[in-house]
């Protein structure tokens, strides 16, 4: 399959702390010992992690794929404090179930209208096109990295991790969430990435392919623009990070199916994080439209762009992709180009298109279902 994570029984160097797994004579993927203290320090029964998901996915899905054994994920950077102490409290109380809270941890970029002034002038022939006038355009701080308010919700809510992308935060707050209980993780795109972010502390390392959908975890960047040159796919990416770092390392991008966990497993990860193949699930918030084109040929065709939020993420190819990037110098930095863009969003949609949304999706798709949560990961953890 075209972008998928698969590189067969290939094993992980004997020196690492989760030694190659074997198969058994059923053809069952026998779990490491990696992946046995991974999942026994949680309290979990399968070393899978369904991938926090902004915009696509509340506490309905996190709380089914913890109910099913796995660990589920809440997007703290999209949700309001409140809004996190209600998910969880829910999940609480349907039997204390496990909990990865993620925040955003990136700079708030400076105001630069001569910049916010040509995105909009790149974005003009479309609001004419569809007859919605820039007055619509809402200006605000987009998705807030990690603050106070967000650890104040941390210590109050003890969850039993806190996950970050884009680095770490602020070491006073890191130093907060630590002494609130939660194991500490961050996702790395380059095996530098790992290695700053294991000199830091870390309880564990997300090690996130190219193949990944939605934002790439990049922080290690120098200068205004994302170098992309060293990302690297999952199954290259994974032991370059296992060979470096000392600390667990869990195994994301391009894993859709039982066979992916399984690999990923037994080239030494402690467990694979999956998010592209929970997006047809029921509990998924994902829109009617990004809905259509995660099932249409048009989901074959994937890449990196900046220009629905600032940062390079992956999603389906559409309209806006093609005529303006995907990577653009105009779009303003992260968090802001999402604001000129939303009333483009919501006409778009609203006609049933999606030329102006980001759908965003991994390279492989196939592993969608439209399947409740639980009952996908069942499937996932099949050979297991």
């Amino acid at each position: 399959m075209a972008g998928s994570f698969n590189p067969g029984q290939r094993p992980c160097p004997d020196s690492k702390p989760g030694q190659a797994a074997g198969v058994n004579m059923r053809g069952m993927t026998e779990m490491t010992a990696a992946a046995r203290s991974f999942t026994a320090r949680l309290g979990l029964e399968l070393p899978l992690i369904q991938a926090p998901m902004a915009g696509v996915q509340g506490v309905a899905m996190a709380a089914a794929v913890s109910g099913a054994g796995a660990l589920g994920s809440l997007p703290g950077a999209a949700m309001a404090p409140q809004a996190l102490r209600d998910a969880v409290g829910l999940m609480r109380r349907d039997g204390g179930l496990p909990v990865n809270l993620n925040f955003f941890c990136h700079a708030q970029a400076a105001a630069d209208p001569a910049r916010e002034a040509a995105w909009r002038a790149a974005l003009r022939p479309y609001f004419d096109e569809l007859g919605v006038s820039p007055s619509a355009i809402r200006n605000g701080p987009g998705r807030l990295p990690f603050n106070e308010d967000a650890v104040a919700v941390v210590e109050a809510l003890r969850p039993e991790v806190v996950s970050f992308h884009f680095g770490l935060p602020a070491l006073p707050l890191l130093e907060r969430v630590r002494r609130a209980g939660a194991q500490v993780w961050s996702s790395a795109t380059t095996v530098a990435e790992a290695r700053w972010l294991a000199a830091h502390g870390v309880d564990a390392i997300i090690a996130q392919g190219v193949e990944a959908g939605g934002h790439r975890g990049v922080f290690l960047a120098e200068g205004p623009a994302f170098d992309l040159s060293g990302q690297l796919r999952t199954m290259a990416l994974l032991p370059s990070i296992l060979e470096a770092v000392r600390v667990p390392v869990i195994a994301a991008g391009g894993i859709v199916d039982a066979d992916g966990v399984a690999a990923a497993l037994r080239m030494g990860a402690s467990a694979a994080q999956v998010g592209t193949a929970f997006l047809l699930c029921p509990e998924a918030m994902t829109s009617a439209v990004h809905r259509a084109a995660l099932q249409s040929e048009a989901a074959r065709n994937t890449a990196l762009t900046n220009l629905f939020t600032g940062r390079p993420a992956r999603g389906i190819v559409n309209r806006l992709m093609r005529e303006l990037g995907p990577l653009s110098d105009v779009a303003p930095a992260f968090p802001t180009a999402v604001n000129a863009l939303a009333p483009l969003r919501a006409a778009a949609e609203q006609a049933g298109s999606g030329d102006f949304s980001p759908l965003w999706a991994g390279t492989d798709v196939s592993g969608c279902r439209a399947i409740p949560a639980a009952r996908l990961v069942r499937q996932l953890a099949a050979t297991l």
